[in-house]
């Protein structure tokens, strides 16, 4: 359904330790790249059920030199780019990548009117697979994204846009205080995510990504034996998953939640 999360993308500027930091963290592995990848290297990043998780897409110094930084990033499926290209600059957003065509599909890079980055996307099934869905997004299997959380600059004007745009709903909500409310994302009848309010100093206004692992407590260790960062939980939120917040040696921003576990 057009507005869903269909892919994600990891850029980072060392693509060969960012898949061993992964892999030891998410239990991911990582393809392609290297010698043979061309002049993009462009990897695919797979669950160990054999199915994808997204790509990583290895910064180059041309790419860092025009302000290219360490993020993950989620493609919204869109049933016309151009129009959707239009109707984003038409509110105050920017184009940061045009249009590519390429054999999975139609891709672009913008940011919204609130300057957050996110892909557009018109995919191309697989030959024979016309009726085909994107499974990288899940609520509860392990090893894919299981929230898409949004701390928007402008809160009130992030959710019109992606009301009106890509057909998010905003049906509930949590009070955090003096943080503002915490704003829960419904689409095509699941709940995808969260936006709220960017109370954090210095962060940037990005999309945050939560990945579900069988335990919240072995990640958190093997993301701090790998060299990331912890900068937040484990943390308990509503229900029975935990959360850990955190950056990879590379400086890229995740979430993963789970089970406490031990």
């Amino acid at each position: 359904m057009a507005g869903g999360f269909i892919w994600y993308e990891l850029m980072t500027p060392d693509a060969d330790a960012a898949s061993a930091f992964y892999r030891a963290v998410i239990g991911w592995t990582v393809e392609g790249g290297g010698e043979a990848a061309g002049p993009v290297d462009y990897r695919h990043i797979v669950r160990s059920d054999g199915g994808s998780a997204g790509g990583m897409l290895a910064l180059s110094a041309d790419m860092i030199a025009h302000g290219a930084k360490p993020a993950w990033l989620p493609y919204l499926h869109v049933t016309d780019l151009d129009a959707a290209l239009a109707a984003v600059t038409a509110e105050g957003g920017k184009v940061l990548m045009p249009v590519s065509e390429l054999p999975v599909g139609r891709i672009a890079m913008v940011a919204d009117p609130q300057g957050v980055p996110v892909y557009l996307m018109t995919p191309v099934p697989p030959p024979g697979q016309e009726n085909a869905k994107s499974d990288v997004f899940s609520p509860t299997a392990e090893q894919r994204v299981g929230w898409n959380e949004l701390a928007s600059p402008d809160l009130e004007a992030s959710k019109a846009f992606y009301a009106r745009h890509f057909g998010f709903e905003f049906n509930e909500k949590m009070p955090m205080g003096e943080m503002g409310d915490y704003c829960f994302i419904d689409h095509d009848g699941q709940r995808v995510g969260a936006m709220l309010p960017l109370f954090e100093p210095g962060r940037a206004a990005l999309w945050r990504l939560y990945f579900r692992v069988p335990s919240v407590t072995a990640a958190k260790a093997a993301i701090e034996n790998a060299g990331g960062k912890v900068m937040h939980g484990p943390h308990q939120v509503p229900g029975d998953d935990w959360i850990v917040i955190a950056t990879d040696p590379q400086g890229a921003e995740f979430g993963i939640v789970g089970a406490l576990g031990g």
